[in-house]
Parts: structure tokens; sequence; C-alpha cells
């Protein structure tokens, strides 16, 4: 854990060149650990998505646990997904109607259909808590050397944090490599900070769901999310 205090953020607009866009679906289960077979069926929809430097693709997520349902680590294992569940594409704003040929197709998703439906635009936040489930690490990193790796990937942005704190480890398997993984909170920190690490992302293979930010409301509650 890195906790230091700071001053409020001051009043900040948010730029549009980098968006959400998020997708309804029909998709009943996916494997827990699809990033690669996703990532290949987006790229296949969406032949640029491979070369823009600029995107990121959001695993899809589920609630870890609801009416006696406890979310599986196994990677062959299954999330089973509600009407609710989306996938979201972080993508520049010059893609955004080229994302909209998405909508309509159905994707095989290691032999489970997967139908897009119509999008919606996701402004980036402006809250200074940023949360994300999978980030880079190196094979057997302790806590300590993560954070302080990830530290040093910030000041190379002009990112400075306030708090961190990483949370467990988890992988993702290509047919070339393993990808470990942390879940990383970052906590007060400037908006523009907050901005520029949402559009930028930090380390890795953000096309595989590695290091893309979301907003977290309150760093209180830290813990039930990064376990």
């Amino acid at each position: 854990m890195y906790w230091q205090e700071s001053k409020n953020n001051e009043h900040y607009i948010v730029p549009d060149d980098i968006v959400d866009v998020v997708y309804s679906i029909q998709c009943r289960a996916l494997p827990v650990d699809h990033a690669y077979v996703l990532s290949q069926a987006i790229t296949q929809a969406l032949p640029w998505f491979a070369a823009e430097e600029t995107v990121g693709l959001h695993l899809i997520h589920v609630a870890d646990s609801g009416n006696g349902w406890m979310r599986p680590d196994e990677a062959g294992a299954l999330l089973c997904l509600s009407r609710r569940t989306k996938l979201v594409l972080r993508l520049p704003k010059h893609r955004i109607e080229d994302a909209g040929s998405l909508s309509g197709q159905t994707l095989d998703i290691a032999g489970h259909s997967l139908r897009v439906d119509k999008l919606a635009v996701k402004p980036l936040s402006a809250i200074s808590t940023l949360f994300s489930r999978y980030n880079a690490s190196r094979d057997g990193m302790d806590e300590n050397v993560f954070l302080q790796d990830t530290m040093a990937l910030l000041n190379i942005m002009g990112i400075r944090p306030k708090k961190m704190i990483c949370g467990l480890e988890r992988n993702i398997v290509t047919p070339s490599r393993v990808i470990r993984t942390r879940s990383l909170m970052l906590a007060e920190l400037s908006v523009e900070e907050s901005v520029k690490l949402q559009q930028q992302g930090l380390g890795t293979d953000r096309k595989l769901g590695c290091g893309l930010f979301i907003p977290h409301k309150d760093i209180k509650e830290v813990r039930p999310v990064l376990d």
C-alpha cells in the first residue's frame, strides 16, 4: 500500500477525444478467461481494431456473487451473464462511427454466441479514484515491487497518485504466453491525471483488457472490489 494526503481537484472539463463505446449484448455465458478469444472476435469484426494504438477492450465482468452463486476462478469455468451485461470498447472519437458496424453482428466466443446490439457513447470520468481489474505484472513479482514498477510507469506519464493499492493476481492466457495481472486502485489523482490515465491506459496489452481504468466512487470500498 502507498498512501499520501493531497488537496482537492479543481474544476476541469473532460475532453471527448477518447470515449467508451458501450454495446448492449445478448449472451448467456462466457469463459472466465475470455480475453484472447473476445479480442480476436472483435478484431475479426472490426479489422482496424488491431492496428489502432489507442483502443482498448474492457473485459466482460459480472458480480462476484449473488443468490448463492460465487464467481469461479478456473479459466475454463463459465461466467453467467445477465441482460444488463455490456460490451465496452475504449476508442478514439474518430472511430465511433466505424464501431457502429459491430451492432447487429453475432460473435463466436469459444463456442458461445454473443449477439451485439445497439451502442451508446459514454465520456470518460472526472472522478479522481480509478480502478483497473487487470494490469500486466512480471512473473514472481510481489506486491511492493509491483507498486514500485507501477509508480515508475506513472511518473513517466507525469502522474503521481497519492494512494495506490493492488489486489489479487489473475492470469490471462493466450496461445503464445500467460500474462500475469493484478488489480489496482489509484486514489486522489488530479482530474487531469485521472483523464490522462483513462485515455492512455497503463502498461501493455490493452486490447486484452489490461491497463484500462474505470472510475470508482470511494477508496473506502477498495477492499471488496480489489479482492
